[in-house]
């Protein structure tokens, strides 16, 4: 015997298919502060945090690299013309100096994309 779904029980599958979507974004910005604990030595993420041996990155995606008033970059980031988008920070975070050779930060990279991905949902979300 075939059952015969109606288009009532579709649509109720369809909704609480779109209401679970918000969780995952939200797995990966979770996920993202898990990992933002190896960054918290040297960064903050406040909107008007202080800076440290790194910049604050409240507000990072979307902002030109090397800008943030107070804080002294390297002469390499100084120079770099680029701004911090997704792909950016992506490739950033991957490894930095093939980004901005001569940045005098350290940092191996993440080589695992989901959690570079997680990081940077991360950042867009913490410094609003």
């Amino acid at each position: 015997m075939r059952k015969i779904v109606s288009l009532s029980t579709l649509s109720m599958v369809a909704a609480a298919t779109a209401m679970l979507a918000p969780s995952v974004a939200s797995a990966d910005a979770a996920r993202g502060k898990q990992l933002f604990m190896r960054c918290m030595a040297c960064h903050t993420v406040n909107k008007g945090g202080a800076n440290k041996v790194g910049p604050n990155l409240a507000g990072v995606v979307g902002r030109k690299a090397g800008s943030v008033k107070n804080f002294k970059y390297s002469a390499a980031m100084q120079k770099a013309n680029l701004t911090w988008d997704e792909k950016t920070l992506d490739k950033w975070l991957t490894r930095p100096a093939t980004v901005v050779p001569g940045t005098s930060m350290v940092f191996a990279g993440l080589p695992k994309p989901e959690d570079r991905k997680s990081l940077i949902e991360y950042m867009k979300a913490a410094g609003k």
